[in-house]
């Protein structure tokens, strides 16, 4: 068990908060001594976080790239602490945040239960773990925020009202990837599958994307690198699966990152890849620096000495979006800060050009997509002209009408 502690340099996004007067207090010339510690309120008892993660088993990257860290996730909310320690200060607001990693075959149950404090609990795990946790009698008053569960069945027929969902979810990013793919009128999908339980539900989750924006897959294959080097075989074995109807892309899902790389440039006709390889939608990503990011970029990196992954935001967004609600509320009483939090106004920044929200069907964080390419940006999703009814956001992923979540049918959108 690691405890994370207390304080940073970020401030709130609020054009008149508290926290933004006293940083321009203390950011000015000449202050007489002990003014700015008069203009900062005593610290009362901190609001308590916790971050519980399953370790599991990392693939071995192909091509020598970067391994996925260790820590993904963990520092990306250990972040969180400090910019809503920075912000909380001001109006006497204080966190503090625990950091608990269960190995592979431990009980997760047991790990949440000996929590000496649930009433905010950020997740790190795979869905069957997410949902083992959210169904917890333990676990019925608190509120369960997901960083790492794409699944889209957790936003559908088994959500739960504990359950906040900050990652965004497959169909989110096939949504992103394929209003793209529709705007550029590259409407003729060839689809190739890997063998794992996650590339399945990706291909799944292109192909209602694909149906819901006008797009066709055309033809499919199925590819299992297993008993061989993709990296020796690629010019030979990739000319055979992307053979097929005439196709505008080739649509990878490899979520492993066993073989999708090795697609580009050896596909049967000079096409683009797209998907979990070649030109991919994320939650967050080394190129993005629009909207200030490179500043929550930069301190990231500092902190963990690493660029910042899709997951390290959700880490990051999950503790930051608690101190909000603990600012916008003024309080660091638990209740308080989970009615701030859930309330259908809440709103909150992320660098993403606009402010972010829970859906109230079921719990999802409405939010932008990047499509990245390893070195740009190449769009950010919802792409201009998807237009809907309440925010062109909810074009992204499952829609009202669309979920079959009724866990959160007792609050308004």
């Amino acid at each position: 068990m690691a405890a994370f502690g207390a304080r940073g340099d970020a401030l709130s996004r609020r054009p008149v908060s508290a926290g933004l007067c006293a940083a321009a207090l203390l950011a000015l010339p000449g202050l007489m001594p002990g003014l700015a510690e008069a203009a900062t309120p005593a610290l009362g008892p901190p609001l308590a976080i916790h971050y519980l993660e399953r370790r599991v088993e990392r693939p071995v990257p192909l091509n020598n790239e970067d391994p996925i860290p260790d820590d993904e996730g963990a520092r990306g909310a250990e972040l969180g602490l400090k910019d809503s320690s920075a912000t909380g200060r001001f109006i006497g607001l204080g966190f503090s945040l625990d950091a608990k990693v269960v190995a592979p075959g431990d009980d997760i149950r047991a790990a949440f239960r000996d929590l000496a404090d649930r009433h905010f609990v950020v997740i790190n795990a795979p869905a069957a773990d997410v949902l083992a946790l959210a169904d917890l009698p333990e676990a019925r008053e608190s509120v369960l925020l997901n960083i790492g569960a794409p699944d889209t069945r957790l936003r559908d027929a088994e959500c739960r009202k504990n359950l906040l969902h900050i990652l965004p979810s497959r169909a989110m990013l096939a949504d992103a990837l394929v209003q793209f793919l529709a705007f550029k009128r590259w409407s003729r999908i060839l689809l190739v599958t890997g063998p794992a339980p996650g590339d399945g539900l990706y291909a799944e989750a292109l192909k209602r994307s694909a149906k819901k924006f006008g797009a066709r897959i055309v033809a499919e294959a199925a590819y299992d690198p297993r008993g061989g080097d993709v990296r020796d075989t690629a010019l030979r074995e990739f000319a055979i699966p992307t053979r097929g109807a005439e196709h505008d892309v080739v649509a990878v899902a490899d979520e492993a990152g066993a073989f999708g790389a090795s697609l580009n440039y050896n596909s049967a006709a000079p096409r683009p890849v797209v998907g979990t390889q070649g030109l991919s939608p994320a939650a967050w990503g080394r190129p993005v620096e629009a909207w200030a990011a490179v500043q929550l970029q930069g301190r990231f990196r500092k902190l963990a000495g690493r660029a910042m992954r899709p997951v390290d935001w959700a880490g990051w967004m999950a503790v930051h979006a608690i101190g909000e609600a603990a600012v916008q509320a003024r309080s660091a009483v638990p209740e308080a800060v989970r009615a701030s939090l859930t309330a259908a106004t809440f709103e909150v920044g992320g660098f993403k050009g606009r402010p972010l929200s829970f859906r109230a069907w079921d719990g999802q964080l409405r939010q932008p997509v990047f499509l990245l390419w390893p070195g740009a940006v190449t769009a950010t999703a919802p792409i201009e002209g998807f237009l809907h009814h309440r925010t062109e956001l909810d074009t992204l992923g499952l829609d009202e009408p669309e979920s079959a979540c009724r866990a959160f049918s007792g609050r308004s959108p």
